[in-house]
């Protein structure tokens, strides 16, 4: 199904593949794209396979370099996740950054600049690394909402397929085919589309992916995960960096063997591993990530 998936975004162009093989974007193979989540009560979440990190990744250097055909552009989305620690954003709630979502974003530049092989390879493509750490400066990769890029694009079709289940890989690829690349009013490149159908399909899935985002059974999970690994770290079974070095399931069964010693733990993540939707209470955090896209549509900001 990821297989799939990741086709509809293009074939993997020839440069790309030797980047594919670093230790540090390997890593992401192991690091669940939801959050730690498939290893939650399947009765809150049920999700088809499995979708990492590596694969978003991937998926969005592949949609990069379909519109722009550019080296630097497609590595910066590449790497832009290469800081993503286990848990992804469950981490961000666990520093507080409920808004953004980026606490955890500030190591990426000391991963690459410690990466000898990465500097290697691009030296071969006529880059450094200077050129590709700060993905925000490719509008094609990432900008501001309500703006469209390549990163919130996957993330939104990635969701609805393996989260919401709202969206098929047949549904899919008519809205890969309808994207374009246009200028738009703060001259920048951005990503559109050329019909308004599917624009309006887009919105309403983003919609629906914002509620599952600001919903008690979400929130809930998120912060019940955060919680449980803040405790490791207190008592000192792993470390803040570790969050950062180990793979998610070895993690994960960490935590399970120093459950059995420790009651708190043990309770959390039986509540974790079982909980059914009517025992969630009412879970509001202040301040989630509002996720509003207005997309260009012929080059035009589609709606009000």
């Amino acid at each position: 199904m990821v297989e799939a998936y990741l086709s509809q975004m293009g074939e993997i162009p020839d440069f790309l593949e030797k980047y594919l093989s670093l230790p540090n974007i390997k890593r992401l193979k192991k690091i669940g794209y939801f959050c730690g989540m498939d290893f939650a009560s399947s009765a809150i979440y049920d999700f088809p396979t499995y979708f990492s990190r590596f694969d978003h990744s991937l998926s969005v250097a592949l949609l990069t370099y379909r519109f722009t055909k550019r080296k630097q552009d497609t590595l910066a989305a590449l790497f832009h996740d290469i800081s993503t620690p286990c848990f992804s954003h469950v981490i961000d709630y666990m520093n507080g950054d409920f808004e953004k979502q980026e606490s955890t974003e500030k190591l990426t530049p000391m991963m690459l600049k410690k990466d000898d092989e990465l500097q290697r390879f691009l030296k071969e493509d006529n880059l450094v690394v200077e050129d590709i750490i700060d993905f925000k400066k490719f509008p094609i990769v990432d900008n501001n909402r309500p703006k469209l890029c390549a990163d919130r694009i996957d993330g939104i079709i990635a969701s609805a397929i393996f989260w919401t289940k709202k969206l098929s890989i047949e549904e899919m690829s008519s809205m890969i085919e309808d994207i374009q690349i246009y200028q738009n009013e703060d001259q920048e490149e951005e990503l559109g589309f050329l019909s308004s159908s599917i624009a309006q399909k887009v919105i309403a899935l983003n919609q629906i992916i914002d509620e599952y985002c600001h919903s008690s059974s979400d929130n809930y999970m998120m912060m019940l995960l955060a919680k449980i690994t803040k405790q490791m770290i207190q008592a000192n079974q792993i470390s803040y960096e570790d969050l950062y070095s180990y793979q998610e399931e070895a993690l994960f069964e960490k935590i399970e063997t120093y459950a059995e010693e420790n009651n708190n733990i043990k309770q959390d993540l039986l509540q974790f591993k079982t909980c059914q939707k009517q025992e969630i209470p009412v879970t509001q955090l202040k301040k989630v990530k509002i996720r509003n896209i207005r997309p260009l549509v012929q080059g035009i900001r589609y709606g009000n």
